[in-house]
């Protein structure tokens, strides 16, 4: 379909533009509000600063489409095709993605506060930056995606794949992760204040200069973690394992440290509750 047809028809009134062929189009900054696209060819359109409210793409092919900077709030893109599509700086604020395939996008400053990606493919996403307040993310598939610096407070991560994940300097305030398999994660200044991490592997984890401050961490596997110059103060570690963990320079004031395993636990430099260091002093 040619553009300049398809902008006649919408201006007609026309909205059902389901199955088109629009590979390739320029559709720079058009505006679409409203208009049904599913299962539409759209692979490799530019569609940079288009306005697409309330769209319906759901199905569509959007490989490698650049949407970077669109309006997309409360669009629809149920099971779309959007591999190492570009949505940098995207507004798509209560967006539908259940099911979308954004393995290798950019996504990098993209809003998706209150956006559903339940069952999202989002394998080696960039989303750096980009603001996730309260989404749905569970069931997400995360695996070796970039979301440092990611605004994550009041998302849901239930069931969510983190492997080789980047969560370096996020905001993870908050955030529920109990159990979660956090092996390796690069954690490294995450601000995780009142985050719930019971029962969590942070096997290997780096979380140097982390902010977990009430984090609730009992039971939690540390082992090997890198925890230097993290702040601690009032956490619970009740029963969590921290053998071989450094926390050099950490602060664990007022933190509960009851039946944690300890074993060549690196500690030097910390601020430790004083009958924690007393105990300490003589068992290590």
């Amino acid at each position: 379909m040619k553009v300049r047809y398809l902008l006649h028809l919408y201006e007609q009134g026309i909205r059902d533009f389901s199955g088109a062929d629009l590979c390739g189009a320029d559709l720079r900054g058009v505006t679409l509000i409203g208009v049904n696209l599913t299962g539409a060819n759209l692979r490799g359109a530019n569609l940079s600063r288009a306005f697409l409210i309330k769209s319906d793409l759901s199905g569509a092919q959007l490989n490698w489409a650049n949407l970077s900077f669109a309006k997309m709030s409360e669009a629809k893109l149920v099971e779309t095709e959007l591999t190492k599509a570009n949505f940098s700086g995207a507004f798509m604020v209560k967006s539908k993605l259940p099911g979308a395939k954004l393995s290798g996008a950019n996504l990098s400053g993209t809003n998706l506060r209150r956006a559903n990606l339940w069952g999202a493919n989002l394998c080696a996403a960039d989303l750096e930056r980009a603001n996730l307040r309260e989404a749905n993310l569970s069931g997400v598939n995360f695996n070796w995606a970039n979301l440092s610096e990611a605004r994550l407070i009041g998302a849901k991560l239930y069931g969510a794949s983190l492997n080789g994940v980047n969560l370096s300097k996020a905001f993870l305030k908050e955030v529920d992760l109990g159990g979660v398999d956090l092996e390796g994660v690069n954690l490294k200044e995450a601000k995780l204040t009142g985050a719930n991490l019971e029962g969590a592997n942070l096997t290997r984890a780096d979380l140097s200069a982390a902010q977990l401050q009430n984090v609730n961490l009992k039971g939690a596997d540390l082992t090997g973690a890198h925890l230097i110059g993290a702040s601690l103060a009032r956490a619970n570690l009740t029963w969590a394992i921290l053998k071989k963990a450094d926390l050099s320079g950490a602060d664990l004031s007022d933190a509960m440290l009851n039946g944690i395993e300890f074993e060549d636990m690196q500690i030097g430099g910390a601020i430790l509750p004083e009958s924690t260091e007393r105990f300490l002093y003589y068992a290590m």
